[in-house]
């Protein structure tokens, strides 16, 4: 089946979805959830989001020059969706969604308490891209809670990160899958 070019982001499903937090420059808290996400260098640590320019999330990163990246997990499915709604700017959509603000480590954004963890970004750059304006951060501080983790790696079958295919659609990653092979 040929699909049109606009939606082809739907057969690169699915895709992570995040909350970014941000604040505005009286301190008033926004979240937005976002799946146009990506990391694009380890060294230095940078990552991408891509955001409309109508987004109070892209007015408060160009205010304020930072945000966080909160990792939602299944059961956050119906506040990530509050969160999607157009409330007016200044209202905040943390506290609409029921979510708890906790104090970042590096930035001035708040993070999200239920999330299983928090990306905190100060802005490296932007680029207009069609649409959309491509969003780069430096990762400042990046940090997990300790029952999402093994060790060193991320358990993804107890955090059950939501993944967005389109619409209303998403789907909880929960089952690991490792390459057999003589490495």
């Amino acid at each position: 089946m040929e699909i049109k070019p606009s939606g082809f982001y739907e057969i690169l499903s699915p895709r992570c979805t995040v909350l970014i937090s941000t604040v505005d420059k009286d301190g008033k808290s926004n979240a937005a959830p976002f799946s146009f996400v990506t990391p694009v260098s380890s060294n230095p640590p940078l990552l991408l989001f891509a955001a409309t320019p109508q987004r109070h999330t892209l007015a408060n990163v160009r205010e304020t020059g930072d945000f966080v990246l909160n990792i939602m997990r299944e059961e956050l499915l119906e506040q990530l969706w509050v969160c999607s709604r157009a409330f007016p700017k200044g209202v905040s959509e943390i506290e609409e969604a029921g979510l708890t603000e906790r104090k970042s480590k590096k930035v001035k954004s708040p993070s999200i308490e239920e999330c299983a963890g928090w990306i905190e970004c100060r802005l490296e750059f932007e680029k207009e891209a069609g649409d959309h304006i491509l969003v780069v951060g430096r990762v400042v501080h990046a940090e997990c809670k300790d029952e999402f983790m093994e060790g060193k790696e991320f358990n993804v079958s107890k955090a059950k990160p939501v993944m967005h295919i389109g619409g209303r659609r998403f789907i909880a990653a929960e089952r690991l899958v490792r390459v057999k092979g003589s490495d």
